[in-house]
């Protein structure tokens, strides 16, 4: 499109095309004159990217991104998606249809089309389409991995001077374990002057299935009512606290869970748990388990960004792999990025809650809400993909840097145990 404008002198006689050309190029338009001196206005219209066609698994969370459009002056961009072709039986559906990275939930096999059109507030681009191909994860069983892992060995970190025992072993359609609950590597001071309780050896054991089932229900664990996982060295994963508040923030304790606003061990500054580098601390009882990533374990096993690192079972069988995923889900040979949760900071604020002055966003459970998309994993922090233990792919769980840091519910079947040690 092209649009003229020109300003003359009449008194003077004065073409004031210069003036005019270098006004127009400060809001972002290029210029251009023809022969009579005329200014001429050129727009050119926006350049759509919707991103490279992807191969996912089934009730995979599709993230699009349009952040590769472009427009020559440098305008800002308006975008819109449109889902124009799904599969039989899909009720798929746009996050958003106006935003630069919606995101879909791929729930039939088959093949997803989606349109992007941008606009400069002018013009808009062409079309730009993306494909998205969605197949089957081929069932099977988790029975030839890890099946022999087998440690014994004395720890001589100053806080256990302990033989730490984990075995695992896989008979009869089930991933057995039994450990004594001593971790496998240095740890921090315990007791301390926030968590009194010394580490000792307990009697662990677990039987999980070697052949887990993704559900699209998700099971809350932890605290009463079991472990969400084990690490490999039999230390479990339970990721919540026992320590609460009530409304008014006046009344606060580390253990008991009798507030509305249930305290993270994680993440904020306004209580200590005694919690060491591993993210892990005592029980009453004296059993030792981690909140979060269990780095001194991680660096044990050789993980590092260059690779993706199995560090244990999750309740329902599935694997648990420490903070490195695949950037495409489906994709081995794509590179290795840090996965983060989809969880964001609730807003508006309840007017329920304790004061924010006194305990900042993310000091409670409750101040966090899952959103689709905002991340690389779902509500259980998990996704399906491929990985070296599994190349055909396979639901699996990540120890995150990010909120919830360990899951904290689980995808696949399980049957909920009765009471357990408060963490």
């Amino acid at each position: 499109m092209k649009d003229k404008l020109s300003i003359w002198n009449s008194s003077n006689s004065v073409f004031l095309s210069l003036l005019v050309a270098s006004t127009l190029s400060a809001c972002g338009d290029s210029t251009t004159s023809d022969d009579s001196g005329e200014i001429i206005i050129t727009n050119t219209a926006p350049a759509a990217n919707a991103g490279s066609d992807q191969t996912v698994f089934i009730n995979s969370t599709v993230v699009l991104s349009g952040e590769l459009s472009s427009d020559a002056e440098g305008d800002t961009l308006g975008y819109a998606w449109t889902l124009s072709t799904l599969p039989s039986g899909s009720v798929a559906t746009l996050s958003s249809e106006n935003t630069i990275t919606p995101s879909f939930v791929a729930d039939v096999m088959g093949s997803y089309i989606v349109h992007l059109t941008v606009d400069d507030s002018q013009l808009n681009s062409e079309v730009d389409s993306v494909e998205i191909t969605v197949s089957e994860i081929t069932e099977g069983s988790t029975s030839n991995v890890l099946c022999d892992y087998n440690y014994n060995e004395f720890n001589d970190s100053i806080y256990v001077l302990n033989d730490s025992m984990a075995q695992w072993s896989c008979t009869n359609g089930e991933r057995l374990l039994s450990a004594n609950g001593i971790p496998d590597h240095d740890v921090g001071e315990f007791p301390n002057a926030h968590n009194p309780n010394t580490i000792t050896e307990q009697s662990v054991s677990a039987n999980l299935t070697l052949s887990p089932l993704e559900s699209t229900t998700a099971t809350t664990l932890g605290g009463p009512s079991g472990a969400t996982g084990y690490v490999l060295n039999g230390v479990k994963i339970d990721a919540n606290t026992a320590g609460s508040c009530d409304d008014s923030g006046n009344n606060c304790s580390l253990i008991g869970n009798t507030g509305n606003w249930h305290i993270e061990a994680l993440g904020q500054t306004s209580f200590n748990f005694g919690t060491d580098d591993n993210n892990a601390h005592v029980q009453p009882g004296g059993i030792y388990h981690y909140h979060g990533m269990p780095e001194a374990f991680v660096t044990k096993q050789g993980g590092n960004s260059a690779t993706m690192t199995i560090i244990g079972w999750a309740a329902d069988g599935f694997p648990i792999y420490a903070r490195y995923g695949y950037s495409i889900a489906s994709d081995s040979s794509s590179a290795l990025k840090s996965m983060t949760g989809s969880y964001e900071l609730v807003s508006p604020v309840s007017s329920a809650r304790p004061s924010a002055d006194i305990y900042p966003l993310g000091t409670f459970g409750e101040d966090w809400q899952y959103v689709a998309g905002s991340g690389d994993l779902d509500e259980c922090n998990g996704r399906v993909g491929v990985t070296p233990e599994f190349p055909e792919g396979i639901y699996h769980y990540y120890a995150t840097d990010s909120y919830p840091y360990f899951q904290r519910c689980v995808k696949g079947e399980v049957e909920v145990t009765g009471a357990m040690p408060p963490p």
